[in-house]
Formats: C-alpha cells, structure tokens, sequence
C-alpha cells in the first residue's frame, strides 16, 4: 500500500518510497515516501501561504474545524487504534486508550480555542501612566513545525497539531520515520473536517532532511519536538530566534514509603513500568522502597509482573509486545548484561524472542549503571532498597533528566516535602511519575526539556503577546 505526502490540501506521491515493517511480524504493512528537500520546501511555502486565512479565522470557526475531527475521530476509533497496534507494536486494548485520549485532546483544543484571553493593565499604577488604556492579545506566531515521537503517534502529534490550529497558526508535520500511518490518516480526518487546504501539511522521511529543513528555514517561527536529547538540543542549537518546544527524555522515579499498604500499589507500579513496553516518555523505569517493606515489595511486584501477557499486539488479552526496533532490544539486553557485570540481581526476564523483551525486573543495581542513568525506553524497571526519605529525594534528583516523579506516603508532611525537594517538572502524590492527562501542563527541567504541554500551555507557547496602549490625554 503506497502512501503519499499531504501538502497544500492535496496527496502528493513521492519519488522515492521505503518499506515499513510491523515491529512484531516484520512483516511489510505500507510502502512511505521519503522527502526530498524540494517536498519540505512546497509543504512550507504551502503552510506560509495559509497563514493570513488562519490567522484571520474567528475563534469559532477554528473550534468548528477541531470538532469536526472530534466526531470523525470517534467514527473511525477502531481503525485508528488498529493503525497504532500495526505500526508501533502497541497492544490493542493500550492502543483504544491512546485514541480515546487523542479525542479528549482536540475536544480540550476546540475548548481552548474560544478562551485565548489577554488582559486590561492599569497604567496608572505608574508615575507617568494617568490617562492611559492598556490590554494585551495573543497572536498565532506563523507555521508550526512539528517533530513528533513513535511511542504515541496520535496522541502527541494531536497535542502539538490541536493548540497549533486553535491558536490559529499553521503546521508542518513530520511524523516519526515507525509510525507515519496515524498522522497520515490525521491528514484524512482534517482534510473532511473542513481545514483550509495548506493548513496542515504531513511530510514523511529522514530528520536528516525533513527535520533538518523545517528547523532551520526563517519562514517556521515555532519548533514543537518530541524525542531524544541529543536531537532536542541539536534542534534548539540549530532554530536561532525561533520558538523552541522541547519533550526529552527521562528516567522517571517512585518513591515508596514504609507506612503504605503494598498491596494497594502494585498493580499500579506494574502498569506503569510495563505500559507499551516502557516506551513511555513518563515510565516507571526506578522505583525506591523504604528497607521496612521493601521484601514485601519486590516479591509482590515480581509476582504480578510474571502474570503479564507476553504476544501479538491485536490480541486484546495482550499487556506486552514488540520493542519498536529490533536495535532496541539489543541495546536494552546490553544494558542488562552490564547491570549483572556490575553487580545487579535480575529478579525476573532478562532475555527477549523476536523483537519482544520479557518485562524485567532488576534489583540493586548502582546508579552509574546505563539502567539506572539513562532512558531505557524499554520493559526494564529497577527496585532499590533505601533508608529515609532524604536518601530518596537525593537518589530521584541524581538524574540528567527532570520531568515527573512520584510518591507514596501516608505523612502529609513527607508528601509536602518530597513535593519541594524533588526536582522536576511534576510531582504526583500518592501515584506512579506515569499519570498525566491531556489538559494538564506536562513538561520537565534539566534535559527533559523546555516549554510545556498541555492544550492551553502550549497555545501560550505558540502564540505572540502583544500590548496596545490608549492614549485618552
């Protein structure tokens, strides 16, 4: 099934195709066009073209467009979830999850849509400022260039696309190279939900030429990206005076108390350490336990992860599938390898068949070691015994990243504290760092990132403030 780039309202067939391969099956599902330069090229001057009829949209209209996609979206809920299941390995039942979010995300982007506010300033409050009217708008910054991840191709492509069209800005889209499928079919859905045509453009190839050319040409005033650090800062190095948004990595940490009832917790730790393999930019990938029940942890968790259903995405009893490349599960068998070298028990998994990685279990493992300092990205979750509470707050901050954690705890004040002391982007008390709903500001500090998502943090992020003063004297 050849697919085609969506640039100025119309499909486009590109010169030249690669295959893309299911993650589970290795199987061939779709042949994607690779752009060249010249197609990035038409997909910018296409969006540059519609940025005036963008700009000029009323509020309600673009609300109108982003509902549209709503009900068509709902319409079309199992092949949509169908498409994320083939191309990034997804379990199907995580899948149906992920675009129920995705419908929640653009309904939140129609809402935001009619409520972006400025606000009346006295003047007066200053020596000099008698007689005088103030108030701030916000305007659409131009073309949005979006750079969007694998792991939730619907979701985090809608929370980019959403605030961009209700702030009434335009986009150019690149899709990860895995799963260009879902922001393909976006194509479809916007292109029936009424958008002006050059509004969205969908450019699928490399970042070396895609990515490359949408961060570096002066008519793109916002870059939206989401993935690893390296190319993260390497964008923000390249964008000059752009807007620069940034979702990077991170090595998400619990904190489990010793007067919480074990029982309570597991189920929710096992999910958020095995969720979509781990692929999860907020998976639990460290969780410290206090030494009076840690025992009591670990075997329970142990226990509840070996109930894990291991196999093909589409079938709906399935909690675990494939890694996203067959690259990865090398890299993550290594670094379990190097964290048993380095003096690390591995309590359950440890090995893989085909592209799947058994959920993985580490115990004791020194924080040096790759599995504990960096982004696994994958089914590995490691339990580690700790004293106090400060012992922890120093061992979750011990990171390059910031984005969430959490705690457990039943001492108000412990909670009030970790929520001071942990340094990141959001604390969550009482829950897995894996919690985030889609109107919620959601972003990190350190090398987790710049900006925030969140429908109406990130129309801030997109948009221009201006101030206009009345002069009455």
């Amino acid at each position: 099934m050849k697919k085609k780039f969506f640039i100025n309202g119309e499909w486009i067939e590109g010169n030249h195709y690669q295959p893309l391969k299911s993650p589970y099956s290795e199987e061939v599902i779709a042949e994607i066009p690779q752009a060249s330069e010249k197609e990035v090229d038409q997909a910018i001057e296409a969006a540059d073209k519609a940025r005036e009829v963008m700009a000029k949209m009323p509020a309600h209209k673009r609300a109108a467009i982003l509902e549209n996609l709503v009900r068509l979206t709902e319409e079309r809920a199992a092949e949509a979830a169908e498409i994320i299941a083939k191309e990034a390995a997804k379990p199907i039942t995580t899948a149906k999850a992920e675009v129920e979010r995705t419908i929640a995300t653009y309904k939140f982007a129609a809402e935001e849509a009619k409520r972006i506010y400025g606000e009346t300033l006295p003047l007066d409050a200053a020596q000099g400022g008698e007689g005088r009217v103030a108030y701030t708008v916000r305007e659409p910054l131009g073309i949005v260039a979006a750079i969007t991840p694998f792991n939730f191709p619907m979701n985090l492509v809608a929370h980019k696309v959403g605030p961009a069209l209700a702030a009434g800005n335009t986009i150019v889209l690149k899709p990860a190279s895995q799963t260009p499928l879902s922001s393909l079919f976006l194509g479809e859905l916007l292109e029936a939900a009424g958008l002006p045509k050059g509004a969205i453009n969908i450019v699928t190839g490399s970042g070396r030429v895609v990515g490359e050319k949408i961060t570096t040409d002066d008519r793109v005033s916002v870059v939206t990206f989401t993935g690893s650090p390296a190319v993260g800062i390497g964008i923000r190095n390249k964008a000059g005076l752009k807007r620069v948004i940034l979702e990077l990595g991170s090595n998400s940490a619990v904190i489990v108390d010793k007067n919480v009832e074990i029982d309570k917790i597991i189920s929710r730790c096992v999910t958020g350490a095995f969720s979509f393999q781990g692929q999860v930019c907020i998976s639990l990938q460290r969780i410290y336990v206090h030494e009076e029940v840690y025992e009591s942890f670990v075997e329970r968790f142990v226990e509840q992860t070996s109930q894990l259903k291991i196999g093909d995405p589409l079938h709906p009893t399935t909690d675990v599938s494939a890694l996203i490349t067959r690259n990865d599960v090398e890299r993550s068998l290594a670094w379990i390898e190097e964290a048993k070298e380095g003096g690390a028990k591995v309590a359950l998994g440890g090995k893989a068949e085909g592209n799947v990685l058994y959920p993985t279990v580490i115990l004791e493992a020194d924080s040096s070691l790759k599995v504990s300092c960096q982004e696994v990205f994958a089914p590995i979750v490691l339990i580690n015994k700790i004293q106090s509470m400060e012992e922890a707050y120093q061992f979750v901050n011990d990171s390059r990243y910031g984005l969430q954690a959490g705690i457990y705890t039943n001492d108000v004040f412990t909670a009030l504290e970790a929520s001071e002391k942990l340094h990141v982007g959001g604390v969550m008390i009482n829950d897995i760092p894996t919690f985030r709903v889609d109107h919620m500001p959601y972003g990190g500090v350190k090398e987790s990132g710049l900006g925030r998502e969140g429908i109406k943090y990130t129309i801030e992020e997109m948009t221009e403030l201006k101030l206009i003063v009345w002069n009455k004297n």
